[in-house]
């Protein structure tokens, strides 16, 4: 089960560089903690997707195994503009992988999964929870008025809503 959505804490030292974000040195402490968390979730998200593409078994492999390639390619893509989004508020992306362990919320990826619509499944709540953070993180943005960072996160919600109804259909739900 994937752990809940920590109320983010701001160390002291989050803001440290310069920059035009009008918003307050608090709010860019708040926002490049919270889209710190989301980076760590979705480079663990961007490498359970490719697990799953590489061991991926079963009848529904020719449909499965490029579809996960095409959701870790987007997955890349939101980690990228998470991570430019925290570096412009004037923070640091936390984006290594020890770190990315450390700190994500999504549940560990069992490394024995080959069955075709068991990675569907599995992959699905980990979309799941993932669209769960970016929640919390739009409203984080939206409390402190940070309109790009929501809009943002939005459009990375509406694609990982969507791929997880990819999901969810292949699996019959």
């Amino acid at each position: 089960m994937s752990k809940p959505a920590s109320k983010t804490v701001v160390p002291p030292s989050l803001a440290r560089f310069s920059s035009s974000s009008r918003l307050s040195e608090n709010s860019r402490h708040r926002l490049i903690a919270t889209l710190n968390e989301r980076l760590a979730d979705g480079l663990d998200l961007q490498s359970q997707v490719k697990l799953a593409h590489w061991n991926v078994k079963g009848p529904h492999f020719a449909a499965l195994h490029p579809l996960f390639d095409t959701f870790a390619s987007a997955v890349t893509g939101h980690v990228d503009d998470i991570a430019e989004r925290a570096v412009i508020l004037g923070g640091l992306a936390q984006g290594g992988v020890r770190h990315a362990a450390r700190a994500s919320h999504l549940a560990d990826y069992p490394a024995d999964v080959v069955r075709d619509l068991e990675h569907a499944k599995l992959l699905g709540e980990r979309f799941d929870t993932f669209a769960e953070g970016l929640r919390a993180s739009r409203s984080i943005a939206e409390e402190e008025g940070d309109i790009d960072t929501a809009d943002m996160l939005t459009a990375m919600l509406q694609e990982t809503e969507k791929h997880a109804w990819f999901l969810r259909a292949t699996l019959g739900n």
